[in-house]
């Protein structure tokens, strides 16, 4: 075990910028938090480990756990203030550095199978969020635009409660070069045909994008909506969800 003690040490630096997208891409690190989500990657690790990070409160978990097979895990005690500071969303928890797996491109000769969705969202809590309803309704694939952030960020896996860290997953490019070059796209939007009376198909690729401007402006899109009464919108992936579980129940039936 190795005690860090300043904030000048290169591995605390490190691990401080994996709060944000930008840290997370240029060291290829992310930081898993929250019990209940290491307890499950413990016991089927899908990811490679970099080290376990604990406080003086903390007892260590990997030397006994199941990824102690692939070779001895780094661990390292800080002080809880500093502990602190890497465990933005406030677990208490031990913490896992993992190591991101990189994202195949979408094939361009891609046929769609099944639920698939297009994501250009910023915002990590909307994409975690997505993720989870993802997982519980059998989408088949989240395809990660350029705009879109990370999918490690502590934020969106938190939100998705593990499911981002389960659901197959591609990258494209820029969003609307996307839809300019593809046809048959139907986008979540205030106005369009109600998710509740539309005849779904088995296989369609879905566009969730952010509130506020939604998708106007952008030509090629076809679009669906979940009508509302004393509101002008709901948050877009509460919409979502609603347009998952109508996909769901009527490829079902």
């Amino acid at each position: 075990m190795t005690e860090i003690t300043s904030k000048s040490n290169e591995h605390f630096r490190r691990w401080s910028d994996l709060s944000s997208a930008r840290g997370i891409k240029k060291h290829n690190e992310f930081i898993l938090m929250g019990e209940k989500l290491i307890e499950e990657f413990l016991a089927n690790p899908n990811f490679k480990v970099k080290a376990e990070i604990i406080h003086e409160d903390l007892r260590s978990l990997t030397p006994t756990s199941s990824v102690a097979q692939f070779g001895r895990i780094p661990v390292f005690k800080l002080p809880k203030a500093m502990f602190n500071e890497l465990d933005v969303v406030g677990t208490h928890y031990n913490l896992l550095v993992l190591e991101p797996k990189a994202l195949p491109a979408l094939p361009n000769d891609h046929k769609v199978q099944g639920l698939e969705l297009v994501c250009p969202l910023g915002d990590p809590g909307n994409l975690g969020a997505l993720a989870r309803s993802a997982l519980a309704f059998g989408v088949s694939k989240l395809i990660l635009t350029e705009e879109s952030v990370s999918p490690y960020h502590p934020k969106a896996i938190k939100a998705s409660a593990g499911a981002m860290l389960k659901l197959p997953m591609f990258k494209i490019g820029k969003f609307a070069e996307y839809v300019s070059s593809h046809e048959g796209l139907w986008a979540l939007d205030m106005k369009g045909e109600n998710v509740a009376k539309f005849n779904w198909p088995k296989n369609l690729q879905l566009v969730i994008g952010e509130e506020g401007p939604g998708f106007s402006g952008i030509k090629g899109l076809q679009r669906l909506s979940v009508p509302t009464h004393g509101v002008e919108s709901l948050n877009a992936t509460v919409a979502a969800s609603i347009a998952l579980f109508s996909y769901a129940n009527s490829v079902k039936n």
